[in-house]
């Protein structure tokens, strides 16, 4: 089969799509024909060299694709060849085949192309965990999701809405803005111009930043208040002001999802296909994909991500 390797770390020019060998399932894995995959952060910051891919994961980056399952591995039951699919990954998603764990597995959505399902389980699996699993956004309640434009952004803005609560997001332009708005955002704040602080408090802040944005997400919580921390890309050390913390009786509340053990991610692609599919399925939440580049040309879909010029996921086509 053929995948995007990483010949070195470097420019998205160092993606190559070449010859690699074929996997094979495990016990308990299902073999998908990849349809489709879709780009996120982690395969940038892999393709750079400061994220390697976890023990025993595939070394191609990749984290969901969407496809039809080619092979069944030992011990596994309630699929069967052909079924499509979309599946949460440890790595090789940018390639032709792959194989995952079957409880990473989630059926295509009634109602959904089989390729807009690649930009699915990431997003679903992230959002649901943070927000919901470990935050417990609440109906009534306020949530913040920094970067309402990116894939993370649009999904949460959308799943939040869905289940009561009133959302406040921060964009880059207008045009972001905008679309945060069709997809449900009562509040949009332009960080280049104003300060997302004096919009608040909020009950759950969802943040991609970090250590940029620390001091001011706390200040941002109301009592109670609980800050989600999924991304470092404003740096990964500040300083916590634990008496503002005490005071607020706050949490803050750092995690990943790539490194969870399969038992961890079999329990979140559960609550998923519970919680989020119906909604999916009924139109309540919608797949939000920015545009789709064949698979080969990879490096032109990191260009894209790493000048945030698009708005929810972009996917690579096989």
């Amino acid at each position: 089969m053929r995948a995007i390797v990483v010949r070195e770390p470097g420019d998205p020019d160092v993606l190559e799509w070449t010859e690699v060998p074929d996997p094979a399932p495990k016990p308990g894995e299902v073999l998908i024909d990849v349809v489709a995959g879709a780009v996120n952060r982690a395969d940038v910051m892999q393709r750079m060299g400061f994220y390697p891919p976890p023990p025993g994961a595939p070394p191609y980056p990749g984290l969901e694709v969407s496809g039809r399952i080619a092979e069944l591995g030992p011990d596994v039951s309630g699929v069967q060849v052909g079924d499509e699919v979309c599946a949460l990954l440890a790595g090789g998603g940018y390639a032709e085949r792959v194989a995952v764990p079957a409880a990473q597995l989630l059926p295509v959505p009634r109602g959904v192309d089989v390729v807009e399902a690649a930009g699915l389980p990431e997003v679903s699996c992230t959002v649901w965990s943070n927000v919901f699993m470990l935050a417990g956004l609440r109906e009534g309640e306020t949530l913040l999701v920094h970067g309402g434009g990116s894939g993370i952004g649009t999904h949460a803005i959308q799943l939040a809405k869905a289940r009561g609560a009133r959302v406040v997001t921060t964009v880059g332009s207008a045009a972001k803005a905008a679309r945060c708005r069709d997809l449900g955002a009562d509040v949009t704040v332009n960080y280049r111009e104003d300060d997302f602080v004096e919009h608040g408090p909020y009950d759950v802040i969802l943040d991609v930043i970090g250590a940029k944005y620390l001091a001011r997400n706390v200040d941002a919580l109301a009592v109670g208040g609980r800050l989600m921390v999924i991304g470092l890309q404003g740096g990964a050390k500040a300083e916590l002001d634990l008496g503002k913390l005490l005071r607020k009786r706050a949490l803050v509340h750092a995690t990943t999802l790539r490194a969870r053990p399969p038992g961890e991610k079999a329990e979140i692609v559960a609550g998923v296909r519970e919680n989020v599919w119906p909604l999916l399925e009924s139109g309540a939440v919608r797949p939000v994909v920015d545009r789709r580049f064949p698979m080969p040309d990879a490096a032109s879909a990191h260009r894209l991500l790493e000048d945030s010029g698009h708005v929810g996921k972009i996917l690579l086509t096989v």
